[in-house]
């Protein structure tokens, strides 16, 4: 029926129609998403925070199996943003990344206490104060955006709504255009699972996990989302063109990646 009525209406005509749904949608969640005290510390962050590192660039570390791979030593002295459980990785690396960001609700339900405990700056859902005790000090509070799954689009200030893309890596690149970054590269974004299904379905891990940087990453017993690569995909092209008209760039530097929307560069090549 749905397809139907949409094969009927000017594909304009049905943007504007699903975008105004969707809007309503969410009208709900706004008081708290822009008033609550939490979200309020939150926006003044966000705002010191915007071009605070303009010109600069900076490395999003995803956590694909590629990082075992990568000389993750020589970017010590780099502003780094590292998403979900990279954590993991800091007793190994010995140093955490610059910043932390993690969206996905099942991901924050199971580490809030992993979370918690980090004094990395975290960039977290909105969504996910409810995994976070009431009690919590202003100054224990992670920075919380307000982040949401439908209504593609690229946002430069993250002080307001930011569409997630599928992939918590799309968060963080809209995270540093906020903070004014002119050169972001990626690392870890192998774009490549061996897991199948339908995108999104959540599944609990039988055993070791074979798509991350280490088997524990989504171990036994841990609940996750299957990938969804197209609509992740769509997010990457609104990144890459959002970066290019503001005269600034993403690149790709994984070792071996199958992403092919952002331009590739040799790893070693960018400490020369």
């Amino acid at each position: 029926m749905r397809q139907t009525i949409k094969s009927a209406i000017p594909a304009p005509a049905w943007t504007l129609l699903r975008e105004t749904y969707q809007t309503a949608r969410r009208l709900p969640q706004l008081p708290a998403a822009y008033l609550h005290p939490w979200r309020r510390e939150s926006i003044r962050r966000l705002a010191a925070l915007k071009d605070a590192h303009k010109g600069k660039r900076a490395f999003v570390i995803a956590n694909g199996p590629s990082l075992k791979q990568t000389d993750l030593g020589k970017l010590k002295n780099e502003f780094t943003f590292g998403v979900n459980r990279i954590y993991l990785m800091f007793p190994e690396l010995g140093f955490s990344t610059t910043y932390l960001t993690v969206v996905n609700d099942l991901v924050i339900e199971q580490t809030a206490e992993d979370l918690a405990a980090l004094t990395t700056p975290k960039f977290l859902s909105w969504r996910s104060r409810r995994f976070f005790s009431n009690n919590l000090p202003i100054t224990q509070l992670p920075n919380f955006l307000y982040t949401t799954y439908e209504s593609p689009r690229f946002s430069g200030d993250v002080r307001g709504r930011v569409w997630e893309g599928a992939t918590v890596t799309n968060v963080t690149l809209q995270l540093a255009f906020h903070m004014g970054f002119k050169q972001v590269i990626l690392i870890g974004a192998d774009h490549n699972y061996t897991a199948t299904g339908k995108p999104n379905t959540t599944v609990t891990s039988q055993g070791d996990d074979p798509n991350h940087f280490s088997p524990a990453y989504f171990g036994k017993g841990f609940r996750w989302q299957l990938p969804d690569l197209e609509t992740s995909e769509i997010g990457y092209t609104l990144a890459r063109d959002a970066y290019k008209n503001a005269g600034r760039e993403v690149l790709d530097a994984t070792i071996g990646g199958k992403l092919t929307i952002f331009p590739k560069v040799d790893y070693n090549s960018l400490f020369r």
